[in-house]
């Protein structure tokens, strides 16, 4: 299947997407999305762009990246709807708020996209760990810093 967005022509295959059965917040009648690297290597950052409406797109963050103690506790029920045992069996993302300067970006860690990696369904879940805000901004972490000039460039 082909698919035109914004960032050019998409092809893809049915097995290749994320299937969200009640969707996500603010979204339900979206269920179908496609994930797309920002670099080829990379699953740091992704685009998650809905194949039913193509300009719908969400900026995803792999919170592990930012928060290497990150530790996500799903309910028996959640993890049931997602067919798995542990939380730790799930791959995590969370929504990126993006600001015309990136160092005021948000994540919401609270409310993460969790999926199962081998049925390809996910859910979006509210954490009941306190420890976890809707709006974390990027520079409250130390994997995210400013860009500054080395010693060479000055």
């Amino acid at each position: 299947m082909t698919i035109q967005t914004d960032y050019g022509t998409v092809d893809y295959a049915e097995e290749d997407l994320l299937i969200f059965p009640d969707g996500i917040f603010g979204f339900p009648h979206l269920t179908r999305y496609l994930l797309l690297r920002m670099k080829e290597s990379d699953d740091s950052i992704l685009l998650m762009l809905s194949v039913e409406e193509s300009h719908v797109v969400f900026v995803l963050i792999n919170p592990f990246f930012l928060y290497p103690d990150y530790a996500p506790q799903l309910a028996s029920e959640e993890l049931a709807c997602l067919k798995v045992a542990d939380s730790e069996e799930l791959s995590y993302y969370a929504i990126c708020v993006v600001q015309s300067d990136y160092l005021e970006n948000t994540v919401n860690l609270k409310c993460p996209l969790v999926i199962n990696p081998i049925t390809r369904h996910g859910m979006q879940v509210i954490l009941k760990s306190s420890q976890y805000e809707y709006r974390h901004k990027l520079r409250s972490f130390p994997s995210i810093t400013a860009p500054t000039n080395s010693p060479e460039q000055e």
